[in-house]
């Protein structure tokens, strides 16, 4: 029933997914939605290719992860990437941190929540979106791999995502970082089931690489992105003085 439920946050998004409305109000929060994804572009379009570092907004400065978080972003920025994130605290402030530290870019895609939503001090730009599949497009789009970190159930939606697109070959070629095998142990015999029951191929889980260590994160990252990162460099987009840019 809606009167236990909690109000606060994107009611738009809320009521869309409770079924069929008027016409008018199905094209109206269309519209939003392509605004939305116009402003991403916008924001996004110059900030040159990016590795997006996903992992539980909850972490706190002096944990493990947060420091490990930190370091891959100085690693990334120090191989030329743009480290993306989704721009909250945690894990997400920790890469950005890291990256910027290194001399870097920083930057994030940040989504409205009653909590856990503000945007971390440590980015050169970043956008808030109001709903989390246009987000999650922006993410997939401006970015050549993906680090997992340990996270929660948010973290798990990007990585299946990602699998979905791999072995949909929506993505060609795109290294996914599970970093802390001890946090994400439970995971395998998952994997080894759904391999056993021929549910997945070998193939789908090519580009998977489950560490501990920051530098074979890197070197896998370097390995399969780097070509993409070499010919992302060749594309001369020029800025639009008329679009403000």
């Amino acid at each position: 029933m809606l009167k236990g439920r909690n109000r606060k946050g994107s009611s738009s998004e809320r009521i869309f997914l409770e079924g069929p409305r008027s016409r008018i109000l199905e094209l109206w929060f269309s519209v939003k939605v392509l605004w939305q994804f116009i402003r991403g572009f916008r924001v996004l379009h110059f900030v040159g290719p990016c590795v997006a570092i996903f992992g539980s907004a909850r972490v706190k400065e002096d944990s493990e992860y947060y420091k490990d978080a930190r370091k891959m972003g100085r690693g990334l920025a120090g191989l030329g990437f743009t480290v993306i994130t989704g721009g909250g605290p945690g894990i997400m402030e920790a890469a950005n941190r890291g990256a910027m530290e290194a001399g870097g870019y920083s930057v994030g895609c940040n989504i409205r929540l009653p909590k856990e939503q503000h945007p971390n001090p440590y980015m050169n730009k970043w956008f808030v979106c109001h709903y989390f599949f246009v987000r999650k497009v922006l993410m997939f789009k401006y970015s050549n791999a993906f680090v997992i970190m340990p996270g929660g159930i948010g973290t798990l939606d990007e990585f299946f995502e990602a699998l979905t697109l791999i072995q949909t070959h929506k993505i060609i070629d795109f290294p996914v970082i599970i970093f802390g095998k001890e946090y994400w142990e439970p995971l395998m015999p998952l994997f080894h089931q759904l391999l056993a029951e021929h549910m997945i191929g070998a193939e789908d889980m090519k580009y998977v690489l489950f560490t501990d260590s920051i530098e074979e994160a890197l070197d896998h990252i370097k390995h399969l992105a780097l070509e993409k990162y070499a010919e992302g460099r060749k594309k001369a987009f020029h800025k639009l003085a008329l679009l403000g840019e």
